[in-house]
């Protein structure tokens, strides 16, 4: 496992952990886990960058890639960014939330 994506799970268990503390069960960073997936596609993951921009029933989630790595997030005809938006949309409901995933080249 990279250290890339034992940060990644790192920090999601980190968030399961307080939600059990704090009795949030059910409560899902959006902006995180976005963020992860992303991480784990690219090549140049440090140049990843989320930005949440939040409404009263919808939140925009930003995402940028390195210009190298744009493919990599779209995916052959748009199937990995059709699937992160599916997981994106999944996670959403949890909350009670719509987000959409915009991604910025």
């Amino acid at each position: 496992m990279s250290e890339r994506e034992q940060n990644c799970r790192t920090r999601l268990w980190a968030n399961v952990i307080d939600a059990v503390r704090n009795k949030t069960w059910g409560y899902v960073d959006v902006k995180d886990l976005i963020e992860c997936i992303a991480k784990a596609l690219v090549d140049k993951p440090e140049a990843v960058v989320v930005r949440e921009i939040e409404g009263e029933q919808t939140a925009v989630i930003e995402l940028e890639v390195a210009k190298e790595d744009i493919g990599k997030i779209i995916g052959k005809q748009g199937r990995t960014a059709r699937a992160i938006r599916t997981i994106l949309s999944a996670a959403s409901t949890k909350i009670r939330k719509r987000s959409v995933l915009e991604i910025i080249e």
